[in-house]
């Protein structure tokens, strides 16, 4: 019966094919949020649009899914994961073909809004839905299945969409999503777990504290990396500071918050998540710096530098699902901090590289850090998502999902004050910053290996 709720993971083969909606579902929302990056000159130019103009197709996006992911989490909780992650592939595949078919600017934009819908639905619902599919036993090689496939997604992005436009317009990156979509609607439909559902009241005000508080961040986040007058980006962050406040107010005593408090009261989920913060911050900084550094310091062309790129992502996803694997055997505190020290090792050298330099110590560094960030990704997912109870594990993959943003959005910040305030020496700083940043999620890591906070953790084999 397909119907049926398990409590501990779901039958093989319906696992299997539950997986396989998991990972469609989750590559198209992440491809979907760089994929557009290559072709944005080439948008502008046919649609007639200004650089600063265009690049709201891709802020309308990920603004959406930063400003959606905790509700979307909380309506989860309410009317079922299956559900909402079903919608959100009907609404990510119908703002697919509304992207393909635009013929503006203005209805192209509007047209990632409601792809951003989908998209927030399918990643806040993505790592509940993985919890119910996989027995709590094994939750850590499906994590490690899950970031295996996150990370390839990430990688290919930019060659994929070269290929696409090689062939083919530039609505073809948004046209090639039906298909897929379809098929992952059927998938979902079919084979998706089941997870209670309870008939909580929807706390709309705090939906909207939520929205503005992490959108304002974001804008003004934004507004910063771009180089304008800091005054409306400090406007704008001083006022997600004081909508965060009332949202905190608001949840305090309240059973099942939208902002997961009751979760933050439990020190190792409050510590993966800061560590999540930290090290996507980390891995942020270095993504943007490191094309500059290889092209401006050590004279490599795009092609090398892309190339250079490659074997962290590859690294990555080999470590991945070893580590999850482990994590089901081992402390994840122990193995994050492992990953993390290594990424901090990695990065250090990174920012001392010289044009003697080689190609191959470059490419080996480039693995470690990978490695690194893999050996920490996996095990730390696993413990965020086994920390909460079953029936918050809503709150907790949206949480998930927001703190990977959130360090994303800090780290593209810190990296553009440091362009802005240190030029010359810019990509060595940043490095710096990032292998910091690191240690810091080591640290972090490091201190769920305490009595305290192992004793909030759940769901160890």
């Amino acid at each position: 019966m397909h119907d049926e709720i398990h409590s501990d993971g779901l039958p093989i083969p319906r696992r299997y094919f539950a997986m396989l909606a998991i990972a469609i579902g989750i590559t198209m929302a992440v491809l979907d949020g760089t994929v557009v990056n290559v072709a944005l000159p080439s948008i502008a130019r046919e649609l007639g649009a200004s650089p600063s103009a265009a690049v709201w197709i891709v802020n309308a996006y990920q603004l959406v899914i930063v400003a959606t992911l905790l509700p979307m989490a909380a309506v989860g909780e309410r009317v079922g994961y299956r559900r909402v992650y079903q919608a959100g592939i009907a609404v990510f595949t119908l703002g697919s073909l509304a992207c393909a078919l635009s013929g503006s600017l203005h209805a192209l934009v509007a047209a990632r809004v409601l792809q951003g819908l989908g998209g927030s639905a399918i990643m806040s619902m993505n790592g509940a839905l993985v919890r119910h599919t996989y027995p709590d036993a094994m939750l850590g090689r499906g994590i490690g299945l899950n970031g295996l496939v996150v990370s390839f997604a990430a990688a290919v992005a930019p060659s994929l969409a070269a290929g696409i436009l090689a062939v083919g317009p530039w609505p073809w990156l948004f046209a090639v999503n039906v298909p897929f979509g379809l098929v992952n609607i059927w998938l979902a439909l079919r084979f998706l777990p089941r997870s209670e559902e309870r008939a909580r009241p929807f706390d709309w005000t705090s939906a909207v504290l939520s929205a503005v508080m992490l959108g304002l961040f974001f804008i003004g986040a934004d507004w910063l990396t771009r180089g304008g007058t800091p005054l409306p980006a400090i406007a704008g962050m001083a006022a997600a500071v004081v909508a965060g406040v009332f949202l905190v107010r608001r949840a305090r005593g309240t059973e099942a918050p939208l902002i997961p408090l009751d979760l933050f009261a439990l020190p190792v989920f409050a510590l993966s998540v800061a560590a999540s913060i930290c090290a996507f911050a980390a891995f942020t900084i270095t993504f943007v710096a490191l094309p500059f550094f290889f092209q401006s310091e050590l004279g490599r062309d795009q092609v090398a530098t892309g190339l250079l790129m490659t074997p962290w992502p590859v690294a990555l996803g080999l470590a991945a699902p070893l580590a999850g694997r482990l994590s089901d055997r081992y402390p994840a505190g122990l193995l994050g901090a492992g990953g993390m020290v290594l990424l901090a090792v990695g990065l250090a050298f990174l920012a001392r590289l010289s044009v003697d330099t080689t190609t191959l110590a470059i490419v080996a560094l480039m693995a470690l850090c990978g490695f690194g960030f893999g050996f920490f990704q996996a095990p730390n997912n696993r413990t965020l998502l086994a920390a909460a109870p079953r029936a918050r594990a809503g709150a907790a993959g949206g949480m998930l999902a927001t703190a990977r943003l959130l360090g994303m959005t800090v780290g593209a910040t810190i990296v553009a004050l440091v362009f802005h305030f240190a030029p010359g020496r810019s990509e060595p700083v940043g490095l710096a910053i990032a292998a910091a940043l690191a240690l810091v999620a080591a640290l972090l890591s490091g201190l769920r290996l305490s009595r305290r906070a192992r004793a909030g953790e759940a769901g160890r084999a």
